[in-house]
């Protein structure tokens, strides 16, 4: 009984955690990086920084909103198949809520001169949320030469070539991390074989 109370407490936090997330991160999943991982890793301590990472890295990798995947992946990781439906609701609700209402009110405020002010305030502020989950996943994310190799050029080829599918970057990424863990494995592998002959011979 006590199990069940307490992952009903768990699984009701998850959902007014990411309830209250969702109203405030303008611009899309990008923007809420940063907020969840303050919620998710320094208040709540339910996630490690570098498995938050990965979630976002997956989530990004994926059909879908990232905000949405991303709450998804993080309540599973929590409290597995009930935690992933309770983020899901979570975050889904306040944002089909404010939209629903902005849609029927659309017409009547959107060439509001202090509507259109205030979005103008809003846009640079998402950017700056935007570039400061950037920062806090690079220092987690780029660890040595050969991720930050990856992440320049990553990000030179998107920005040189703008019509880059994002897709096959993550995918070549991908591909490219899976080929150095293969060649990484096999070299210490010889080095290690090396070694036990060289003390085999010595013996």
């Amino acid at each position: 009984m006590k199990k069940d109370k307490r992952d009903y407490k768990l699984l009701f936090e998850l959902f007014l955690a990411f309830f209250k997330i969702s109203p405030i991160t303008f611009g899309g999943g990008f923007a809420m990086i940063p907020i969840m991982e303050d919620v998710m890793v320094e208040k709540k301590k339910w996630l490690e920084k570098e498995k938050l990472v990965d979630i976002f890295a997956v989530s990004q990798s994926i059909p879908g909103a990232i905000a949405v995947n991303s709450a998804t992946f993080v309540g599973y990781q929590i409290a597995g198949i009930p935690g992933a439906l309770a983020a899901l609701v979570g975050i889904v609700l306040p944002t089909f809520g404010i939209i629903l209402v902005l849609g029927v009110l659309l017409a009547s405020f959107q060439h509001n001169i202090h509507v259109q002010a205030a979005l103008e305030g809003i846009r640079p502020v998402v950017v700056a949320l935007i570039g400061s989950a950037a920062y806090k996943m690079s220092r987690v994310s780029i660890v040595d030469k050969t991720s930050l190799a990856i992440f320049v050029v990553c990000l030179a080829s998107l920005l040189v070539f703008k019509s880059l599918n994002l897709i096959l970057v993550i995918f070549l990424g991908a591909m490219v991390g899976i080929s150095i863990s293969k060649v990484t494995k096999t070299l210490k592998q010889t080095v290690s074989v090396s070694q036990k002959k060289v003390s085999s011979e010595k013996l």
